[in-house]
């Protein structure tokens, strides 16, 4: 029976023993890995302020091309309402319209509004900078190449 006890005493102290190492091992485990999640917060933690920031700048300089853009805008049409200048944009508008209807159908009066419709369209886009840009972007319009042909055969 002293046997028996022994065997008996020894299973309990091993699965003691067991239990010890498998609650100091499951210790470090869960040390590790709480440490890991605080690493894991930490970069995150940088990441969303990068983001932050960038954003933030992002958000500052949309605001501030805003009010450069709606600035410009407001100057454009105060100078636009300047005296006289209602005269030389009506004074370009007939030149251009002028020198089409030369080109296109001379005495024709249909062919005159057609001439001055389509020389106020080019002014207005004019104004609103959309042929300047396409000029720079493309160069000189394959229009202005023709009426210079057409002068130079006169």
């Amino acid at each position: 029976m002293g046997n028996f006890n022994f065997d008996i005493l020894s299973v309990i102290i091993g699965v003691a023993v067991g239990w010890i190492l498998f609650y100091i091992k499951h210790f470090f485990a869960m040390r590790k890995c709480k440490k890991e999640i605080e690493e894991y917060k930490g970069h995150l933690n940088r990441q969303m302020q990068i983001t932050q920031e960038g954003s933030k700048a992002l958000m500052q300089e949309m605001e501030k091309l805003k009010r450069e853009n709606e600035n410009l805008r407001i100057t454009v049409k105060t100078l636009g309402q300047k005296p006289g200048r209602s005269e030389l944009r009506l004074l370009n508008v007939y030149d251009s319209a002028l020198r089409k209807m030369m080109l296109k159908a001379p005495g024709f009066s249909s062919a005159w509004e057609m001439a001055l419709q389509e020389a106020e369209r080019e002014y207005e886009e004019n104004e609103k900078g959309l042929r300047t840009v396409i000029k720079k972007v493309f160069g000189p319009s394959i229009s202005h190449k023709h009426n210079e042909e057409g002068e130079k055969e006169k």
